[in-house]
């Protein structure tokens, strides 16, 4: 064999191994762009906010158990979406859950913030014993103060509360911290009664959340 006829050999061989490493790169690359693609098509809208599949909380991921609306009458209130370790269907299974649980809410109008609150004070009371509710009044008190501080939530913005392992519940205000943790290890469960209790405050809502219905 001729020393020209190696050689061109060896170019086309260097030339078909380049065009197949390129062949690997744009493949990785629409599949690298395709698995992106499917995350956010995960994503759950609801009325225009988005919830996210799964985030991380204290070093745990926790997916969206259910997220749905709150209507008052015939007006869109606002959205919530709830997070858990695992799949949970009822108040007592979720109260049973030892992980980190996140409630995240999303003013779909102008709400009075020291209405919201007490109407969340309301809906603790509702769904509790008078004894268990007379236990948390100091917490429900501070709650109505932190959003009676606040004045008004506008649409789009959010607030979210937290249960936190070891620490306790902490409410965020568009994305901050209000203080510390509520200490008391029923406070999380009584904020939950609000959506999830005998006498929720959408019933709707309260089935979208444990994930029987969604809208």
């Amino acid at each position: 064999m001729s020393v020209f006829h190696t050689g061109s050999m060896r170019r086309h061989a260097g030339t078909a191994i380049a065009l197949a490493f390129s062949a690997c790169l744009l493949l990785a690359a629409h599949s690298a762009q395709a698995q992106s693609t499917g995350t956010a098509a995960a994503a759950l809208q609801i009325n225009g906010v988005s919830y996210a599949p799964s985030l991380q909380a204290q070093g745990k991921t926790l997916t969206l158990n259910g997220a749905g609306t709150r209507y008052k009458a015939i007006f869109k209130v606002y959205t919530a979406g709830l997070y858990l370790e695992k799949p949970a269907h009822s108040l007592q299974e979720i109260s049973q859950l030892n992980g980190p649980k996140r409630i995240s809410v999303t003013m779909l109008r102008e709400i009075d913030s020291a209405e919201l609150g007490k109407l969340f004070a309301r809906g603790m009371e509702d769904n509790m014993e008078r004894a268990a509710f007379s236990k948390l009044i100091p917490g429900v008190m501070r709650m109505s103060d932190i959003f009676t501080q606040h004045k008004k939530l506008l649409a789009g913005e959010n607030f979210s509360v937290d249960w936190i392992p070891g620490q306790g519940t902490q409410v965020l205000v568009k994305g901050q911290p209000q203080g510390e943790p509520f200490k008391e290890p029923e406070f999380f469960n009584a904020l939950l009664g609000i959506w999830l209790g005998p006498k929720p405050a959408d019933e709707q809502l309260k089935k979208a959340l444990l994930g029987t219905s969604q809208s």
